[in-house]
């Protein structure tokens, strides 16, 4: 469901997915730079069939954009928002968001945690593009491994800076962050093929976000992105952990769970936990 939604004194359309039935948690799933929220459309349906609700902000991700991030922390810290058809506004919050908009879900994380939210879950990034204050923000979201923050990746290429938020992710005290996903090929000693930079939007990608990227949503890639987010929200929504999806200590694969073996540490194509 589409609305508007005043932030800050200012009027942005917004989209809302709602569970058929009731709502574990809410969580903010932000598109990228020079995208929309209908580019996550599939992923976000995924998710609230999870039992999840989500919300995304259509606006300017440049660099995260810092202020309404921070804006909207202090709108849902005071439980202002009203989401559509009548529904209560779930207490359990997620953040989340790809690209820049992965950037922007640190910064809302932050300002989550620095307001003393308790019911702050965590964070799910899809290929996030770091920019200043990535890593304290997502520090604060840690808050030294008490809150998951996980990430699906996909390989290094200039869209996504060479994966540039991996530094911050793999310096966390979280013993598992997430996954790479695969790459098909090796040219010129560079990893290229497999996963693309905008497999989290799939069928709801364009003809921009595709020159953008440099390449084409993989199916098989958005399908597996799509499943791990939504296991790993429901996780984060219920307070559960679903062990199939994660690794004890991601520098040991034989500590990782079954759905996490299947994709990583093969010859090529190849995956691995993000470490």
């Amino acid at each position: 469901m589409n609305s508007q939604l005043v932030i800050a004194g200012q009027s942005h359309s917004v989209d809302w997915y709602l569970p058929n039935a009731g709502s574990s948690a809410l969580m903010v799933l932000n598109h990228g730079f020079s995208r929309g929220c209908g580019n996550l459309r599939g992923t976000s349906k995924a998710i609230a069939e999870k039992g999840v609700m989500v919300l995304c902000v259509n606006g300017d991700m440049t660099a995260g954009n810092p202020a309404l991030a921070s804006a909207l922390g202090d709108l849902m810290t005071r439980r202002s928002l009203t989401p559509p058809a009548g529904r209560p506004l779930p207490r359990r919050y997620i953040v989340g968001g790809h690209s820049a908009g992965g950037h922007f879900a640190s910064e809302l994380g932050r300002r989550l945690d620095a307001n003393g939210y308790r019911d702050f879950a965590g964070a799910i990034l899809f290929d996030p593009v770091a920019a200043g204050g990535f890593t304290a923000n997502v520090e604060a979201i840690s808050d030294g491994a008490a809150r998951p923050v996980l990430a699906v990746t996909a390989r290094p290429s200039i869209t996504n800076l060479f994966n540039n938020s991996r530094e911050a992710l793999v310096g966390l005290d979280n013993p598992y962050v997430g996954i790479q996903l695969v790459w098909s090929r090796y040219t010129l000693g560079m990893p290229t093929g497999g996963s693309c930079h905008i497999d989290v939007e799939g069928e709801n990608s364009d003809a921009i976000g595709v020159i953008g990227a440099g390449c084409s949503a993989n199916a098989t890639q958005t399908a597996r992105l799509r499943e791990f987010g939504a296991a790993w929200a429901k996780d984060l929504a219920t307070g559960t952990r679903t062990g199939a999806y994660y690794c004890t200590d991601a520098n040991v694969v034989s500590s990782c769970g079954s759905k996490v073996r299947s994709l990583v540490d093969l010859s090529l194509p190849l995956a691995a936990p993000i470490r």
